[in-house]
């Protein structure tokens, strides 16, 4: 990280951090992201996640979600920016967005030099119902990296069973998994470790009022969704950032995930409630890798791991 010296205006009031010193990670500031992220250290955030406004109404309790398509794009280009300063040489950038404006992001990010790793569809369950249209039951998820020859991904993270483990107990199959494609489709009640491996569609309900991890926001990304964006992102203590906090879960699976985070509202009673759902979360123990097995081979000698 550079340092630098840098005033952070954040709910306990502004910081100035001298030559060296130490930043204040693992916190939520309540302030408008631009101008805050303007003010943090360039080349400092391993992993940006960005679920930010779609304009198209929802009501939130200070933002007006109504804006003119030039003001949306217009402040759209300088929060882009902002978080592009701030992301390390090997850092990545994932932004969530509907269908509205997803060409129009996918084009701004390629205008900061930025590289597409993925072009992400997460398909949920509980969409939007529609009467004059096909019901919305999607969101697209844009992975970019600052440098495609240096980055993290950790395959070995988020690797899922093969058709070839699952269906036809081939013993070609590679014992470790695969990959999932670019759609992904979440299904928590079919594994364990909650997505299958067919795509890149993500297939997971959005958080419902009845569900346990549901907060008051109107707008809150589901838990597995950021568990793996951040498991094949990051290492343990790398840092996370989320420029629209919101409900907390970017921080809350991060602190899980025993990476540091930071996130940016601009409620206040958003960041309390943020705050609240943090003092709940505990850092997961740590243990051995869990990776797919073929049909009657422990995880454990699947992953290379003596059995115990």
């Amino acid at each position: 990280m550079r340092a630098e010296n840098v005033e952070f205006t954040a709910r306990a009031g502004p910081t100035t951090y001298a030559e060296g010193a130490a930043m204040p990670w693992d916190d939520v500031w309540t302030g408008d992201c631009v101008r805050l992220l303007d003010q943090m250290p360039a080349g400092s955030v391993d992993l940006a996640f960005a679920d930010p406004p779609f304009n198209i109404g929802y009501e939130y309790d200070l933002y007006q979600d109504r804006r003119c398509k030039d003001d949306y794009l217009g402040w759209t280009d300088r929060w882009l920016a902002a978080v592009r300063r701030v992301l390390k040489p090997t850092g990545s950038l994932w932004v969530a967005i509907g269908d509205e404006y997803a060409a129009e992001v996918k084009v701004r990010l390629d205008a900061l030099g930025l590289t597409m790793r993925n072009w992400v569809v997460w398909h949920y369950t509980f969409g939007v119902n529609c009467t004059k249209k096909f019901n919305r039951s999607h969101a697209h998820i844009l992975y970019y990296v600052v440098d495609p020859k240096d980055y993290t991904f950790n395959a070995d993270a988020v690797r899922v069973p093969s058709a070839r483990m699952t269906t036809y107990a081939d013993r070609r199959a590679n014992p470790v998994g695969k990959l999932p494609d670019d759609t992904w489709v979440l299904r928590p009640q079919e594994t364990e470790d909650h997505f299958r491996p067919e795509g890149d569609t993500w297939y997971v309900s959005r958080v419902c009022g009845t569900f346990k991890e549901r907060t008051g926001h109107p707008c809150q990304m589901p838990e597995a969704v950021l568990e793996r964006i951040i498991r094949v992102a990051t290492d343990e203590e790398d840092l996370v950032l989320d420029p629209f906090a919101g409900s907390g879960t970017t921080l809350a699976v991060a602190k899980r995930l025993r990476r540091r985070y930071l996130g940016i509202e601009l409620s206040d009673s958003y960041v309390e409630a943020i705050r609240e759902r943090l003092l709940t979360v505990k850092p997961d123990p740590v243990k051995p890798l869990s990776v797919p097995r073929r049909p009657g081979v422990r995880r454990t000698q699947a992953a290379g791991l003596k059995p115990r």
